[in-house]
């Protein structure tokens, strides 16, 4: 009963963050940062590059900052920030392409061939996942949340959390 009581009480003290945030409090805000940074960083990594990712951070808070103070509900606010997140990498990578010129695409292949290139090949495995199993495994293996963490900052229950991260580490093992 204790632990659900502590449960209740941060869960309590995380909408409250969140309201005064709606309001205009700037250091509520930098505290939603503070522990939902990781988090979005993980799910941009899903899905683009992570230089990309560093820069997109930024711009996933600016955009919420914004849009913070029409959000319904303070329980609403970790899936919204995610839906934010996942849109904000779709839209770089449609403004990407369109940008990029093909020089600079053949440069990035070639340095993601360099001494990191292991490591790079591993994360483009990790992406070629289904969703669920991607998200889950970067904000593990890459963001180092753990199972409990992630189920927090996601809004997924702890059992859909350890479900995708054994069968992503399954068909991660099998690709590589």
């Amino acid at each position: 009963m204790l632990v659900f009581a502590e449960a209740t009480a941060a869960h309590d003290e995380e909408d409250g963050l969140i309201r005064a945030a709606a309001e205009g409090d700037r250091a509520a805000f930098g505290e939603l940062y503070t522990r939902y940074a990781r988090m979005v960083h993980g799910i941009l990594l899903a899905r683009v590059t992570p230089t990309a990712a560093e820069d997109l951070v930024q711009d996933v808070f600016l955009s919420a900052m914004k849009q913070l103070p029409a959000l319904r509900t303070a329980a609403a606010f970790r899936g919204w920030l995610a839906a934010i997140a996942r849109n904000r990498a779709a839209d770089y990578f449609r403004e990407s392409r369109r940008l990029m010129p093909l020089e600079e695409r053949h440069a990035n292949a070639q340095l993601a061939a360099g001494g990191a290139g292991r490591a790079f090949e591993i994360l483009e495995r990790i992406r070629s996942l289904p969703e669920a199993y991607r998200e889950t495994l970067i904000l593990r293996l890459v963001e180092g949340m753990t199972g409990p963490e992630i189920a927090r900052r996601t809004g997924l229950t702890p059992e859909s959390v350890r479900v995708n991260l054994c069968r992503g580490m399954k068909m991660l093992r099998r690709l590589l």
